[in-house]
C-alpha cells in the first residue's frame, strides 16, 4: 500500500512545483499520471512542461495521443491512465480514492493554499483518505521551504 501526500502550494504555482516533483518521480523509477479535472487545463500544462528549463527535459505527453501507454508522465482527466503509473498527482481537485492510494506507490494531492476552494477539497480528500485507512502526509511551503506538518 502506498501513501497520500498533501502538498500545500503557498508561494510557488502548480507549474513551478509540480516539474521538481515529476522529476523526484521519475528519479525513483515511477511512472506517473497528472490527473487533472479540466482538458484545456491539462493541456496548458503540457505546454508548460515543454517549456520547462532550458537544461532539462521532462519526456511526458498528453493522453489521447498514440503512444499514452508509453509515456513515462501523462496528464489526463481519466481515473485510469493507459501508462499503468505507480504514482498519481492530483491537480485542481481531481477525484482521488483510497483505491488509488492502495495501487500506487504514491498519490500527490497539489493544491493552491491561495485558494480557499481548493483547501476545502483537499481537507474533504485528507478526511476521506485518512478514515479510509490510507497513509497520508501534509506538506506546506509556508516557511519557503517544505515541511511536513502533518502524518497519519
Amino acid at each position: 500500500m502506498g501513501a497520500a501526500y498533501f502538498y500545500h502550494l503557498t508561494r510557488k504555482p502548480l507549474e513551478a512545483t509540480l516539474p521538481t516533483l515529476l522529476e523526484k518521480a521519475r528519479d525513483a523509477g515511477w511512472s506517473v499520471a497528472v490527473r487533472g479535472r479540466d482538458r484545456d487545463r491539462m493541456a496548458w500544462l503540457d505546454e508548460r512542461l515543454w517549456l520547462g528549463p532550458e537544461d532539462g527535459f521532462l519526456p511526458h505527453g498528453l493522453a489521447g495521443g498514440s503512444h499514452d501507454a508509453l509515456q513515462p508522465v501523462l496528464l489526463t482527466t481519466q481515473t485510469e491512465a493507459a501508462n499503468s503509473p505507480t504514482c498519481v498527482m492530483c491537480i485542481d481537485g481531481a477525484d482521488v480514492t483510497a483505491e488509488d492510494v492502495q495501487k500506487c506507490k504514491r498519490v500527490c494531492i497539489l493544491f493552491d493554499g491561495n485558494d480557499e476552494r481548493a483547501v476545502r477539497t483537499a481537507r474533504g480528500q485528507w478526511k476521506a483518505l485518512t478514515g479510509a485507512g490510507c497513509s497520508a502526509q501534509y506538506w506546506s511551503e509556508e516557511s519557503g521551504r517544505w515541511e511536513k506538518k502533518a502524518e497519519a
